[in-house]
């Protein structure tokens, strides 16, 4: 497997388990912040928003003009970059979060399928802020993945105390 087809798959995958965690809750309990993590899904989905951006399309292609017509990115970046879950609450509409962070995961998705094997290889795209991992496109895009993944855990403990467990199938 190519190392695209590899990066795509690893990326869905993780995209469909945040998906599976969030999808089910009630947008009235995105806000509810248990003491025991500290943060809500309304945070943690905008963090993912802003990240997703970051890593898989600004440090890989460039700015979308496009992108940020859809998502107020700098007015997020108040809230969740380095912000306090406590201080977004109640700011955003769960559904409109919620459908961003689809429409963010679909455009991650195509610029990672319009990569080449040799852009992976290419240094990232220029930013104001240094990218803290990664030095290639290919390393910004597995960070991507192992970042979604830590934060879907973050995810399942909240949804575990506000709602109920994941419900793995068995």
């Amino acid at each position: 497997m190519d190392q695209i087809k590899f990066l795509t798959r690893q990326t869905e995958g993780t995209y469909q388990w945040i998906n599976r965690l969030i999808d089910p809750i009630d947008y009235e309990k995105w806000d509810d912040t248990p003491d025991v993590v500290a943060s809500n899904i309304s945070w943690q989905v905008g963090h993912l928003i802003m990240s997703l951006y970051y890593h898989t399309i600004m440090c890989t292609v460039g700015h979308r003009k496009e992108i940020l017509m859809e998502i107020p990115l700098r007015e997020y970046a108040n809230y969740f970059d380095t912000g306090l879950p406590q201080k977004a609450m109640g700011q955003f509409n769960p559904g409109d979060l919620h459908l961003q962070f689809k429409y963010i995961q679909k455009q991650s998705l195509e610029i990672i399928d319009s990569l080449t094997s040799a852009d992976l290889e290419r240094p990232l795209e220029p930013t104001r802020m240094p990218h803290p991992i990664a030095k290639t496109k290919y390393e910004t895009i597995d960070w991507n993945i192992k970042h979604t993944m830590w934060h879907a855990g973050q995810i399942a403990l909240i949804k575990r105390v506000i709602d109920e467990p994941h419900d793995f199938g068995r």
